[in-house]
């Protein structure tokens, strides 16, 4: 289907909201709104609920930006791959002046909204997280080196930051140790994903680290980062962010991690790969929703 042909099918609009990566933007948001929650003592007030719904949509317009301006980057590559082969910029079903338009009224949407009825320093730290993911992460580091996720992983980590700066219009320590957690996990995460991927990131010329280390050295890293996350973790009660609750949500998800790494390291299977990248979601959803449970709860 070319993407003139395309404009005159229902599904259209479909094909702009897949640009937006829907899951992975869900997932941004909510870590955004943890942040703005573990940001404000107390039940909040109307405004304060008001300000973060704004805040959350802020976010989520200029994240859509950025995943739909990653797939007109990557259009080359996500059409070798079977995860993204299906995407509208792959299969040519919108092109690229399209997508480019769609990205940009997005992230002008959004940064308006952020600026206007959020604060500024919180647009500003959305759109140099849009420009690290969208610009210095896809563009230069992906292609370039196997360290891409771990550099690259730092704009992925923004999202709480972004919401404790909307209710706050600072950056606290707090929202620092969220930043961490997050930067800790996101490895272990995508190269798990990668190992049972390989042969996907090989065909498209992506120095991943299972394509250019091997999987054993990929296996290994992964379970150092679970061991370091594990204790990373464990900040938010040592700094009194959180109590007992999440103490105990945040061990029980930290071994149940470290035991996925630990069998991947020692045997490896594509479909013990999968469980760990499925886990590896479960266990940062859940543990930024004990985190919410135990400031409301406790």
């Amino acid at each position: 289907m070319t993407a003139t042909n395309s404009l005159s099918t229902p599904s259209v609009f479909r094909q702009f909201y897949a640009l937006t990566k829907p899951r992975v933007i869900q997932l941004i948001v909510f870590c955004a709104l943890i942040g703005m929650v573990l940001a404000v003592p107390g039940m909040p007030t109307l405004p304060q609920i008001g300000l973060a719904a704004v805040a959350c949509a802020g976010i989520w317009l200029v994240a859509a930006a950025a995943a739909a301006f990653n797939c007109i980057v990557e259009q080359g590559i996500d059409a070798k791959m079977k995860r993204t082969a299906w995407r509208p910029t792959a299969r040519g079903e919108l092109s690229n002046t399209q997508t480019l338009m769609f990205s940009a009224m997005l992230g002008v949407a959004g940064s308006v909204l952020l600026y206007v009825w959020v604060n500024p320093l919180t647009m500003w730290l959305t759109f140099a997280t849009f420009v690290g993911y969208a610009v210095i992460y896809t563009v230069i580091l992906k292609p370039l080196t196997p360290q891409n996720i771990v550099i690259g992983g730092a704009s992925g980590a923004m999202p709480p930051v972004l919401g404790w700066a909307a209710m706050t219009g600072d950056v606290g320590p707090e929202a620092l140790i969220l930043f961490l957690i997050i930067f800790l996990w996101t490895p272990p995460h995508f190269w798990a994903l990668a190992l049972y991927r390989v042969e996907d990131y090989r065909k498209s010329g992506l120095p991943m680290l299972p394509v250019t280390h091997g999987s054993e050295f990929t296996r290994l890293q992964i379970l150092l980062y679970t061991l370091v996350l594990f204790a990373a973790c464990l900040l938010p009660f040592v700094y009194g962010m959180s109590r007992w609750l999440y103490l105990v949500a945040a061990v029980v998800l930290g071994i149940g991690f470290c035991l996925y790494a630990w069998q991947l390291w020692r045997e490896y299977s594509d479909e013990l790969a999968r469980r760990t990248f499925r886990f590896s979601l479960i266990h940062l959803s859940a543990l930024f929703a004990a985190l919410l449970l135990d400031h409301y709860l406790l």
